[in-house]
């Protein structure tokens, strides 16, 4: 059943990032390595599975100077370090990611008539994990 993202939050620590309009999502991906041979059947190229890449999340909102998170955002940025980050979702999913990243990019902006914006990415570390309810039959 579909539900609604109002209510989805990030956390830099155990610190919300508050004046979000949009999270992106965990994007995994995964190279691969071309294991073809020159007797390979059929013709067709083989493949193996290679090194797993957590992605980046995308970060978009409004600019909300004293927000500790997106404070918190700012000096993960300057710092440089490597963070824990929780994407969770409204509390009628029960799921959550988990991930480890290095923030890469902080950006504020200012349009006419439009509010003083607020952007940020975060490239994930590691492998991220995604908790998910128990399945009820």
């Amino acid at each position: 059943m579909a539900k609604r993202a109002v209510g989805t939050k990030l956390m830099i620590g155990a610190v919300k990032v508050g004046g979000l309009t949009s999270i992106g999502g965990v994007e995994k991906s995964a190279d691969t390595l071309d294991t073809t041979t020159l007797d390979s059947d059929g013709g067709y190229r083989t493949f193996t599975g290679g090194f797993k890449d957590g992605g980046e999340v995308s970060l978009s909102g409004y600019f909300e100077p004293g927000d500790a998170g997106q404070r918190a955002l700012d000096a993960a940025y300057e710092e440089g370090g490597v963070e824990e980050f929780s994407i969770v979702f409204p509390t009628e999913l029960g799921a959550s990611w988990e991930f480890d990243g290095v923030v890469t990019a902080v950006s504020t902006g200012a349009e006419l008539e439009e509010l003083v914006s607020f952007e940020a990415t975060i490239k994930v570390s590691g492998k991220p994990t995604l908790t998910l309810p128990p399945v009820t039959p």
